[in-house]
């Protein structure tokens, strides 16, 4: 099954998504955007820059736990992972993020 985003507004009343992998496992979360054309936006950048290696920085948290983000062409974060355990780990969430990030399937949870 493919992956697919979702489009949510949050208590505060701004927007966000989530792309979430065929197992609805949630992989690449945005910020929250205060105009819902901008997390669309947010959308298509995943879009466009999921399947270039160099869009994804790996970092490491003050908890040793490993993340990574997705950035644009600017060198802005687009949306940032779960935490990982294991190199490994985060390779595979990265891995998803390039098979489940082309998707056009948007579920409007607003």
């Amino acid at each position: 099954m493919a992956g697919w985003f979702e489009l949510n507004k949050s208590t505060n009343d701004q927007y966000y998504f989530v792309l979430k992998a065929g197992n609805a496992e949630s992989i690449l979360s945005s910020e929250q955007y205060v105009a819902r054309s901008s997390a669309e936006n947010g959308i298509a950048s995943v879009q466009a820059n999921c399947a270039a290696d160099d869009r994804y920085e790996k970092k490491t948290s003050t908890n040793d736990k490993l993340f990574f983000n997705l950035k644009a062409m600017n060198h802005q974060v687009i949306g940032t992972s779960q935490m990982y355990a294991s190199e490994q780990a985060r390779e595979v969430g990265i891995a998803s993020v390039k098979a489940n990030g082309v998707t056009k399937t948007i579920k409007d949870n607003t």
